[in-house]
């Protein structure tokens, strides 16, 4: 979406933005200034004072391109130079799990030699603790060119529409009024958001969301970056895409080195979308400067030392030489100078694929593509440093095969930018639908392990439930190893496909998304018995029990009824559905008391509060 021709500030209809509904979407706004003899400022924050001393560094050192990557064409006595990229940083917050922000930049350069020193740079940066980049991206488009028209009153402005918008809701199509736009997004579902405390599900989790099945409906996203233009960043790295699947699902560290910050923090995002709907726990840096903490320390890895499991983007060549020992590096894009306008994840446009880029890269064999890759993997990345060139540089060697009825099903529009952009949106889909149903398949023989149970017809439904399978990580390779992977993956990975799976459990992904999916599952059981414990009718089932289950039935159901009471003292219920339930739990106790013996129920009575429960069925616990 871009910004409204009739967007503009009314004073007259300016609305005082509401703090904490603002930071439900955005932690806050920043206007970053370069000056050449101070360096990067912020010269003001909305809300104020809302960055640390530390976040407000790395904001700064991340809001700009890097100098070494930047190559401007100066023949233009004065020239606008705008650019949307973004990036991520650990914070100093340590109070939960959503312990990163992510940092939307609007950059705009303005060449001017009537100015001082020729010209100057600033940046809008929206910040958040939420990768929703699918909102962000148009709100830059629109905040960005207004502030740079009518300056710091169009950052109030837009924060007051956007503290009037309802609370996000992760895997839902919402439609956001700014102004007179309305953006209609689909936000990333909440089994790729990060968990806010440890253990402690964020968001509902459909059981859906764990069963290894393709989604019905392909428009709702199932990872993060789903609007990320996968084609025409790997447009020229095509046949590598299932290398960089497998790198990334089993957590090993990339560099992704791009002219540009557009580039790189596009190809970072596309990479992260590919292992959808894995959960990515790989630490992933979009624009990866110099400046940030994480360099020193990984600056500092002695020989022989493992990169920690990350995916780096970069700009600046230095890269290439201070972290040299990285095992896999991946240069993407065209540092042709219009490269720098390309907004990040634009379904509209094909970052790093521009006219007189790359062809569709599918080359066959010829000597002259042989030579002049083994030249190239001789030489090694340090010959980006002489000429930008798209490769991928490892050693490793790759289970899975290119699909090439994938790559046959690809549209080469040739030069045509109005027909080609049309075509991306189609190569995207064909290969995104691709590597979700890879995914999918590759974590499908773990789904045994997520298998609920519910009360079978007849049975008490206040008998504990069965505990989800223990899972042994040789136990689950031996048994696959012995019954195959399924028809297919088996067409399409080699015959050493156990390795994949061998060093995917020894990797920074599987436990996070195992424990995660096994909480979903055991949320899903406990729903399913508490459903059956409001449809089943206790009398029919109490008349078959015998002295001991009847005592042990009246045990479970006094504790259920502690917890809803505790629930509400909480303020955790209270509504409809907790009054039902108490009510229901309250009746079902009345009936298995009924065939207690007499002498136990004159026991049970002499408890007031109990009493209470017993005697008088509309009364409640106090």
């Amino acid at each position: 979406m871009s910004r409204s021709p009739s967007f503009s500030v009314k004073p007259d209809l300016t609305i005082k933005p509401d703090l904490d509904s603002l930071s439900k979407w955005i932690h806050s706004f920043c206007i970053m200034r370069f000056d050449l003899e101070q360096g990067q400022i912020l010269e003001s924050s909305y809300p104020p004072d809302s960055l640390s001393q530390q976040e407000e560094i790395q904001v700064s050192f991340n809001s700009f391109p890097d100098s070494v990557s930047q190559k401007q064409n100066n023949s233009n006595r004065s020239s606008i130079h705008d650019c949307i990229f973004f990036f991520r940083f650990r914070t100093d917050n340590n109070n939960n799990n959503n312990n990163f922000l992510y940092g939307y930049v609007f950059n705009r350069q303005r060449h001017d030699e009537r100015l001082k020193r020729g010209g100057e740079q600033k940046s809008v940066v929206i910040l958040s603790h939420t990768p929703y980049s699918s909102v962000f991206r148009p709100l830059l488009q629109i905040i960005g060119p207004l502030y740079f028209d009518v300056g710091n009153k169009a950052i109030e402005h837009v924060a007051g529409f956007v503290s009037l918008w309802p609370p996000p809701i992760p895997g839902k199509l919402m439609e956001l009024p700014i102004g007179n736009a309305t953006l209609k997004v689909n936000l990333p579902p909440p089994h790729s958001l990060p968990l806010e405390k440890e253990g402690v599900l964020l968001y509902e989790e459909s059981a859906s969301s764990m069963a290894p099945l393709l989604p019905t409906n392909q428009s709702v996203p199932q990872g993060l970056f789903h609007d990320a233009d996968l084609f025409g960043v790997y447009r020229g790295l095509l046949l590598q895409l299932w290398t960089l699947w497998e790198l990334l699902l089993i957590g090993e560290p990339i560099l992704i080195i791009a002219p540009t910050p557009p580039q790189c923090s596009e190809a970072v995002a596309c990479l992260v979308s590919l292992v959808a709907p894995l959960f990515c726990s790989v630490d992933f840096r979009p624009y990866f400067t110099i400046h940030d903490p994480g360099f020193a320390r990984l600056n500092s890895l002695r020989e022989g030392e493992a990169f920690p499991p990350m995916v780096l983007g970069v700009t600046n060549l230095f890269f290439l030489k201070a972290l040299r020992s990285m095992p896999h590096v991946v240069s993407v894009g065209t540092p042709s100078m219009s490269s720098n306008r390309m907004p990040f994840s634009s379904r509209s446009s094909a970052t790093g694929r521009l006219s007189g880029g790359p062809e569709l890269s599918l080359r066959k064999f010829s000597p002259a593509n042989l030579l002049n890759a083994v030249k190239l993997r001789r030489d090694g990345p340090l010959c980006l440093m002489t000429e930008h060139k798209e490769a991928l540089w490892t050693s490793y060697a790759a289970v899975t095969k290119p699909d090439t009825s994938v790559l046959n099903r690809l549209v080469d529009a040739g030069m045509s930018p109005r027909v080609e952009e049309s075509m991306s949106v189609v190569n995207n889909e064909i290969l995104r639908r691709h590597f979700l149903e890879l995914t999918t398949n590759f974590l499908a023989p773990f789904g045994p392990y997520f298998q609920v149970n519910a009360p079978s017809d007849g049975s008490s439904p206040y008998v504990a439930p069965p505990p989800l399978p223990g899972f042994s990580a040789d136990e689950f390779l031996s048994n696959l190893s012995a019954r195959g992977v399924g028809k297919f993956l088996s067409k399409r990975m080699k015959s050493n496909w156990p390795d994949l799976y061998r060093r995917f459990l020894q990797g920074p992904n599987f436990v996070p998304w195992f424990q995660r999916r096994r909480a979903v599952a055991e949320q899903e059981q406990r729903r399913l018995w508490k459903l059956a414990r409001m449809r089943t009718d206790m009398r029919l089932i109490t008349c078959q029990m015998n002295e001991l289950e009847a005592v042990d039935s009246f045990d479970a159901i006094e504790k259920y009824i502690n917890e809803e009471v505790k629930l509400r003292e909480s303020g955790g219920g209270g509504g409809a559905d907790s009054e039902a339930s108490f009510e229901k739990l309250k009746k079902d106790l009345q009936a298995v008391f009924s065939v207690l013996p007499r002498d136990m129920q004159e026991l049970l009575l002499s408890n007031p509060q109990r009493a209470s429960l017993l005697r008088d069925p509309s009364s409640e616990l106090q």
